[in-house]
């Protein structure tokens, strides 16, 4: 099965978020080779999320030119099982950021803040659920089961949830996202400026990962 360049950068953040159960675990319940994990994670440290494009080759390069020369070929899992082995690498830290007791910023009020994000669903196939859940209400306003993770589906999720909530203008909630490629889009940008998404003081839209 082939991931796209933003399938994979969502598999990379979910494995991150995976210190209760497990890099290992979150693996094998997604059904990602760890070979394959540890490939994509490379080529994200070196390029960021245009390191994940299809075209990108950097890392295989070195390992051809070593065949070539050298006449014999060793995988990359086997030289980093060796090199572990040998306390000679150490495991990549995916906990970047030490949590607080408590959220600095917080709400007092339904609908000052509403935070959206996406999850895998393995069915036939994989599904993507996008929430949208009130900050300071816990309450899921509104979802939306979308066949892949791109700004449409967030639209969508976004344009049910203000219906339902038929807030007056001026009195938008602010939109806490983890800075996701389809959340930082210009598209979404555009559907937000349309939409006529307050942009003044507290009620302003916000794109950003909450801080602890």
């Amino acid at each position: 099965m082939r991931f796209t360049q933003q399938e994979k950068h969502e598999i990379i953040r979910l494995v991150e978020k995976s210190e209760i159960i497990g890099v290992n675990r979150t693996l094998k319940e997604i059904g990602i080779n760890k070979s394959t994990f540890y490939n994509w994670y490379g080529n994200y440290l070196e390029g960021g999320f245009d390191g994940l494009a299809p075209n990108h080759r950097a890392r295989n390069t070195y390992w051809s030119k070593m065949t070539d020369k050298r006449e014999y070929y060793i995988s990359e899992s086997s030289v980093y099982r060796i090199l572990k082995s040998r306390g000679l690498v150490i495991s990549p830290a995916f906990d970047t950021m030490a949590a607080s007791k408590e959220y600095r910023d917080k709400t007092i009020r339904v609908h000052q803040m509403w935070q959206t994000d996406f999850t895998y669903l393995k069915i036939v196939g994989w599904y993507y659920l996008s929430t949208i859940l009130d900050d300071y209400s816990r309450y899921i306003v509104h979802w939306e089961l979308c066949p892949s993770m791109n700004a449409g589906g967030v639209k969508k999720t976004m344009g049910r949830a203000l219906e339902k909530v038929s807030l007056p203008k001026g009195q938008m909630p602010r939109l806490l996202s983890d800075n996701g490629p389809c959340y930082i889009s210009g598209e979404l940008k555009a559907f937000i400026k349309e939409r006529e998404w307050s942009t003044s003081g507290e009620n302003r839209t916000t794109y950003r990962r909450r801080a602890r």
